[in-house]
């Protein structure tokens, strides 16, 4: 494949995907209906045994609650703790943003956070694209050393950010990976690799609800449903990726 790819999971099961798709990486978060908030433990553990020695790597989505990216100290605190914590666990890098009042990316809070991780992998999340200035904030991200930002080109999805990421990959100038991801299915994928990003990062989940039904989309619309991991959506992206590099060679 021209590109590596990333699969946001949330449980062992998910893991199993990706490990036989051949991700390079997870993104282990809990609650992905709101967004993605900071796993348990039990589920780290849980998730770096499925893994086993020769699987994906697993980064650590480092969120302490729903609703913005401006924390405050409490907070903050919170998040310099689980990062300590998570890699010590045996996760192989975090994944994390802040802004500042301004809306800007914190970058005192952002410089405690690579501080705390200790040399390993720091990869912005799609904070980026809600700041005001996504070219600014890259650099930012940069300069700090994170390994790669996530983004959707500042658009609901990754495929309507199309210009976008193309500045951004301009701008990182092979100094920082950039990852796109946001609503990436099989019929978006070829096109976003196209702008010259250097991963993709896609969640392919489904929504099961209480009475064992299941439907596409997100579970935060209603009580007792949650979301999976859907494998032939998965492979459906992964297939896509694999015939686009195929007509490209």
């Amino acid at each position: 494949m021209p590109l590596e790819f990333e699969l946001a999971v949330q449980n062992p099961a998910g893991m199993r995907i990706a490990r036989d798709l051949g991700a390079a990486r997870v993104e282990l978060a809990q609650a992905l209906a709101l967004g993605g908030l900071t796993p348990s433990r039990g589920t780290l553990r849980s998730v770096l045994d499925a893994a086993g020695e020769s699987g994906p790597e697993v980064h650590v989505l480092i969120r302490p609650r729903a609703g913005g990216f401006h924390y405050g100290r409490d907070a903050l605190e919170v998040m310099i703790h689980d990062v300590r914590d998570v890699l010590a666990a045996g996760a192989h890098g975090v994944v994390v943003g802040c802004q500042d009042g301004s809306g800007a990316l914190d970058r005192d809070a952002l410089a405690r956070i690579v501080d705390a991780a200790d040399g390993a992998s720091v990869s912005l999340h799609r904070v980026i694209d809600v700041t005001p200035d996504p070219l600014a904030s890259l650099r930012i991200a940069r300069d700090l050393g994170l390994r790669r930002v996530l983004t959707s080109g500042c658009a609901s999805r990754a495929a309507d950010g199309i210009d976008t990421l193309r500045e951004l990959v301009a701008e990182a100038d092979g100094r920082i990976e950039v990852m796109a991801g946001g609503g990436i299915d099989a019929s978006s994928a070829v096109a976003v690799i196209a702008t010259g990003v250097d991963a993709v990062h896609f969640s392919a989940k489904r929504t099961i609800v209480s009475d064992g039904a299941v439907r596409m989309g997100s579970a935060s619309d209603g009580v007792g449903a949650h979301e999976v991991t859907d494998r032939d959506t998965a492979h459906a992206i992964v297939a896509a990726l694999r015939q686009s590099a195929s007509s490209a060679a």
